[in-house]
């Protein structure tokens, strides 16, 4: 049940992420969304129009443990995950945990590591926790997974597996920033001295809490009927080699009810569920050849079915 203290608290959050990162509403509160899920979210984007700031700004306002892991060529499981040593005195192997045992990790250009290293979260952001030298470790909550990637520059880079892109409920661009956005940044203090001075507004537990809200949002059964026509219309789309899993189709779901409650509603409706589709769908659609891109392909199965 969501408070109206707790209500407040989640508005007020919002709104400081917005002041951190100007002019992105619409993608601060999908950001919201993969938090509150408890899902994950990729940003995709070119260098320099604010996804690192987005990540640091959600952990500074949220009082959350934050970790950074710079993807490389020559990054390690091990670098991730952590290590066991051997302590000579006691006799026995210690595990020294690595950044993943952080609230929100921000995996930074992570297509720049191998398939190897990139697997290594795999474990962490489905079943959050992770196994080393055969001792299972659980990871704290909330656990959130922010990975930037540049679609632009792709040399020297390993793709990302379509079962590693099904791992993040959302993936998102940032776009460049509105001229008054841009004024703004221009002429206002610097992004890290605000994120730097930022006070918590909410909690671990109030994210918890808010989780347990979402699951009370109500979705009618004309709604879920909408999104599995979405799902059927996706398999049999013409463009579409790879349409979309039932698991895209609960992931669709459980967005749409964050999203409606970050709208102050208790229930969901279908516009909800149209704002998210795009960002939910488009990286786990297979295309064709010449078809087209999984954005197009978004747009034109959503122009396909009708809201009865």
């Amino acid at each position: 049940m969501l408070t109206d203290a707790l209500g407040e608290s989640l508005k007020r959050a919002q709104a400081q992420v917005n002041s951190l990162v100007l002019g992105k509403a619409q993608e601060v509160r999908l950001a919201f969304v993969a938090l509150l899920s408890d899902g994950h979210l990729l940003i995709e984007d070119l260098p320099g129009l604010g996804k690192t700031t987005l990540a640091h700004a959600l952990a500074a306002t949220l009082g959350l443990g934050f970790q950074r892991v710079q993807f490389t060529s020559d990054l390690l499981p091990a670098d991730i995950v952590g290590v066991s040593v051997y302590d000579a005195q006691a006799r026995r192997f210690e595990f020294h945990p690595g950044p993943i045992f952080a609230n929100i990790v921000l995996a930074d250009e992570i297509n720049r590591a191998p398939p190897r290293t990139q697997s290594a979260l795999l474990e962490a952001m489905a079943e959050h926790q992770v196994t080393v030298d055969g001792s299972t470790h659980h990871l704290p909550q909330p656990f959130f997974v922010i990975a930037t990637q540049n679609p632009v520059d792709l040399a020297g880079t390993y793709p990302l597996p379509d079962s590693q892109l099904d791992r993040f409920l959302l993936r998102l661009t940032l776009g460049y920033p509105s001229a008054d956005a841009e004024r703004a940044l221009l002429t206002g203090v610097d992004r890290r001295d605000l994120i730097a001075q930022s006070l918590p507004v909410l909690s671990s537990d109030d994210v918890l809490q808010l989780r347990g809200a979402v699951e009370d949002v109500h979705a009618s059964d004309a709604l879920i009927a909408y999104v599995q026509a979405l799902l059927t219309r996706s398999r049999q789309h013409p463009g579409v080699r790879v349409g979309l899993s039932p698991r895209a189709g609960l992931a669709l779901l459980r967005a749409a009810r964050a999203y409606a409650l970050l709208l102050g509603r208790g229930h969901v409706l279908p516009e909800d569920v149209q704002a998210l589709f795009g960002a939910i769908a488009a990286h786990r659609l297979v295309a064709e050849a010449e078809a087209g891109t999984g954005v197009s392909l978004a747009k034109s199965i959503l122009l396909a079915v009708p809201v009865d």
